[in-house]
């Protein structure tokens, strides 16, 4: 069954939030946090950093890589299929403007997953002709974590998307534990939280509230 939350870890994000009365989540390291969320049963994470150089991607996805596969984590990188072969990642997630699903499955190699976003009908069509695993819809949501964020589709558009497809839906933008619930009866196989969890005062108990939401909704 494909895991129903999904992690991100923005560095740029996590380490701009500080919890009150708690210490930032630049005190507290990204990868600490990624390891509490394993722990707490996510079983898919994923490194996003726009900004990083390739060397520091590079870096910080190896120990990621290593921290996470013996908590039993899924390890994704963002944009980067070849640091992804590189460091022996889960997996690597590419964008409309990433190289194509093809090509970054040739370069991270069969074991890997490789997903796709998608913001409209027609981007999504377009991927369900490819081999990706799994296909992200959004901003189901407003989203603050992108500077330029794509218009909002709502929850029409993962509806639609679930008639067309039994592939695994990633919702993502927006969703907060008020939503969950919503978004997993729109047809979405996992959630992609990025904000309410890096910013959450502790992040492994909101992601075990998350986790229970799933199991109430999809039982």
């Amino acid at each position: 069954m494909f895991p129903s939350l999904y992690a991100i870890l923005d560095l740029g994000v996590t380490e701009s939030i500080a919890s009150p009365g708690q210490p930032s989540q630049a005190q507290r390291s990204p990868l600490a946090i990624a390891k509490e969320l394993a722990a707490a049963g996510v079983s898919l994470i994923q490194l996003r950093d726009k900004h990083a150089s390739a060397a520091n991607v590079f870096a910080a996805a190896r120990e990621w890589s290593q921290s996470l596969s013996v908590l039993g984590a899924r390890f994704i990188i963002n944009d980067r299929p070849d640091i992804a072969a590189i460091v022996g990642a889960g997996g690597v997630h590419v964008g409309q403007d990433d190289l194509p699903v093809e090509a970054a499955r040739a370069i991270c190699g069969p074991g890997c997953w490789v997903g796709v976003s998608t913001h409209n009908l027609d981007q999504f069509r377009a991927a369900l002709a490819t081999s990706a695993d799994y296909i992200a819809i959004g901003p189901i949501f407003p989203t603050a974590t992108k500077q330029n964020p794509d218009p909002v589709v709502g929850l029409d558009l993962l509806r639609r998307a679930r008639a067309l497809t039994r592939k695994p839906l990633v919702a993502i933008g927006g969703i907060t534990l008020d939503s969950a619930a919503d978004v997993y009866r729109a047809g979405a196989d996992s959630l992609a939280v990025i904000r309410d969890l890096a910013g959450a005062p502790d992040p492994a108990a909101r992601a075990r509230e998350y986790l229970a939401i799933a199991a109430r909704v999809k039982r």
